[in-house]
């Protein structure tokens, strides 16, 4: 039986993640920071998913739960979340900082403390960037440049682990509707509704078969980056600012 730890298992694409994994027969480690929900995925999936509430903020913390863990072959690095967009200039400098030392600081720590685990299993670290890693938006500096960080480390450590077999993919979705959008708007979950609606956006489901499609992969093939959007999803035009004559 194949392991696979997946951070952020509390909702969204996470949670997605571990039914699909434990349906295909693996066994899931599974973190969040919300017990409660935690307690009812591993009732929900039985001895299949084994859960530990961490915080991806907290490096000791992290560092001592990498030390415990079993032989695994898979790492999901999913959990975080972006702030509001607002621009750099209007925005609190607190949850942005809270932010990055999700996105950025807690996926660093955690990845580095398991690599042993995973080069002596030749196993897989599949990293989950945005698009907004390669498509600014207004608003969107603080949370893009997580990501875009995310990405380069990604490509950065398959030049580190050369030789090793360890396999490492960014994926890099574009809309999907998840609990993610409520939290990033202050838990307005009216604004998130207005936010997908008429555009047909991809699932927390769609991204996690992406993910285990690319985790079942043959081991010698490695999918470096791969971006996905909803079809009614596409790019904006330039910006451009005309000030009143």
């Amino acid at each position: 039986m194949k392991t696979a730890l997946i951070t952020g298992v509390t909702a969204g694409i996470g949670e997605a993640c571990a039914r699909l994994f434990v349906a295909d027969g693996w066994h899931v480690i599974g973190t969040g920071r919300r017990e409660d929900r935690l307690d009812a995925l591993a009732a929900e999936l039985g001895r299949a998913l084994t859960p530990h509430a961490v915080d991806m903020r907290h490096r000791a913390a992290l560092e001592a739960f990498a030390a415990g863990l079993p032989p695994i072959d898979l790492l999901v690095n999913n959990a975080g979340y972006a702030t509001k967009a607002d621009p750099l200039q209007d925005a609190e400098l607190d949850p942005i900082l809270g932010m990055i030392e999700t996105n950025v600081i807690g996926l660093v720590t955690l990845t580095r403390a398991v690599l042993p685990n995973l080069i002596g299993r030749k196993g897989a670290i599949i990293n989950l960037s945005s698009v907004a890693a390669t498509y600014p938006y207004r608003g969107g500096c603080n949370y893009a440049g997580t990501k875009a960080f995310v990405r380069q480390f990604t490509l950065g450590l398959r030049g580190d682990l050369q030789g090793t077999g360890v396999r490492l993919t960014s994926i890099e979705p574009g809309m999907v509707e998840t609990e993610f959008t409520v939290v990033r708007n202050g838990g307005d979950q009216a604004a998130s509704d207005a936010f997908y609606a008429g555009t047909e956006p991809m699932t927390a489901e769609d991204i996690a078969r992406t993910i285990h499609w690319v985790a079942t992969l043959p081991p010698h093939l490695n999918i470096n980056a791969l971006e996905l959007m909803p079809v009614n999803q596409s790019w904006a035009g330039f910006a451009v600012h005309r000030p009143e004559a």
